[in-house]
């Protein structure tokens, strides 16, 4: 078996790379030094240096502007953002663009995905329900109405709500399917209530008091829910996998420069044996994190559904990034954490991203749950 990454895969790494070089993970205020949301809106400079590298249309096909690549070649991307912290909604617009185009009506597709890939439209997508422990398509109801849904609810915690075009709701139907409502903040009916992330970003209640959403923007696809939360939550991996190798480069670093009794405290066998064990987490993060963005964009079947893959990767990202930041802290010592040094940053994102995926015991139930309902022979 071939586990390289493809040629049109390596390009996006490299393009990646020159679009975040100039990017500084301490170039927006401290969340620990900020009351509020550490920035009004996402960093728009990036979004448009995004957009001229083709990164914004990297998986939309080439019919919409795109070069037609998979999850994998957008978790690559989301692995070099995750590095400098930036601060941009890649992951929820490309995200909800997939699924626009996988699951929509192709009028929206053709209306939405070309401004997206030119970066002039911007999307994020509501995923945690009314307290981001319910499942998100529960907490909002969409019954048909002629050529319209009418929706109700509300979701919490909407990423960069306040600065998107659309964003895509979950909601539940009175039969028990699931669709998804693109809807515009503005929308008459749409109230938002501002919030702010562990890392300090900006975040929205979105509240939803009869909306009227025209039936070719809502997509009644079955399937179509769990495949996008299913990519938004490899995505959510990925950022973990490249925050946390960036954290332990960081660590490496201070350790192989700081001395005692005249020794790098690297050559000491305690810190050698601490980092050691975050490089495995960080390679059991980025192997599983691969299956699962594999099976999600090959759609091939096994043992288990893609859902299993995708509780593995989740089990690891959630324990492993709160673990590589917990011993880099331990390991810089009380220079971890100065303000005037980025590992603090690291650790809110880290913080950010394992609330975000969930608690591993609760994958691990779930993992449960799949074997026994699909035992391996």
């Amino acid at each position: 078996m071939d586990f390289t990454f493809s040629e049109e895969q390596q390009a996006a790494v490299e393009a990646a790379k020159a679009v975040f070089s100039g990017v500084a993970p301490d170039g927006v205020p401290s969340p620990a030094l900020t009351p509020g949301a550490v920035a009004e809106d996402f960093d728009r400079p990036l979004w448009a240096r995004l957009a001229a590298a083709d990164l914004l249309s990297l998986v939309l096909a080439p019919a919409h502007g795109g070069a037609g690549l998979d999850p994998v070649a957008l978790c690559l991307v989301l692995r070099e953002s995750a590095r400098v912290l930036a601060r941009v909604p890649l992951l929820e617009t490309s995200a909800v663009a997939m699924a626009v185009e996988r699951f929509g009506h192709p009028d929206t597709a053709a209306q939405v995905l070309p401004p997206v890939g030119r970066g002039e439209l911007v999307l994020t997508v509501g995923a945690n329900g009314r307290s981001g422990h319910d499942p998100a398509e529960a907490t909002v109801t969409a019954r048909r109405d002629g050529d319209h849904w009418l929706l109700d609810g509300v979701q919490t915690a909407v990423p960069w709500a306040r600065s998107a075009d659309r964003v895509a709701l979950p909601a539940h139907t009175p039969d028990g399917r699931v669709v998804i409502a693109l809807v515009s903040p503005g929308h008459e009916g749409v109230t938002l209530a501002d919030q702010v992330s562990t890392s300090g970003e900006a975040f929205a209640e979105v509240r939803l008091d009869s909306v009227r959403a025209p039936a070719r923007e809502v997509i009644d696809h079955e399937g179509a829910w769990e495949w996008l939360r299913g990519l938004l939550t490899t995505g959510t991996c990925a950022l973990a996998l490249g925050l946390g190798e960036a954290v332990l480069a960081m660590t490496a670093a201070y350790t192989g420069e700081r001395e005692q009794f005249g020794f790098p405290i690297a050559t000491f066998q305690a810190v050698a044996v601490q980092a050691a064990d975050r490089y495995i987490d960080l390679r059991a993060m980025e192997v599983t994190l691969w299956q699962a963005a594999w099976r999600i964009g090959s759609g091939a079947t096994g043992a288990l559904p893609a859902s299993g893959d995708i509780a593995v990767a989740k089990i690891w990202a959630s324990e492993g990034v709160r673990r590589v930041v917990q011993t880099a802290q331990h390991l810089h010592g009380g220079f971890g954490a100065d303000t005037d040094y980025a590992l603090h940053r690291y650790h809110a994102w880290a913080k950010q991203l394992e609330l975000s995926l969930g608690p591993a015991a609760a994958h691990e139930e779930a993992l449960g749950d799949l074997l026994a309902a699909h035992p391996l022979s």
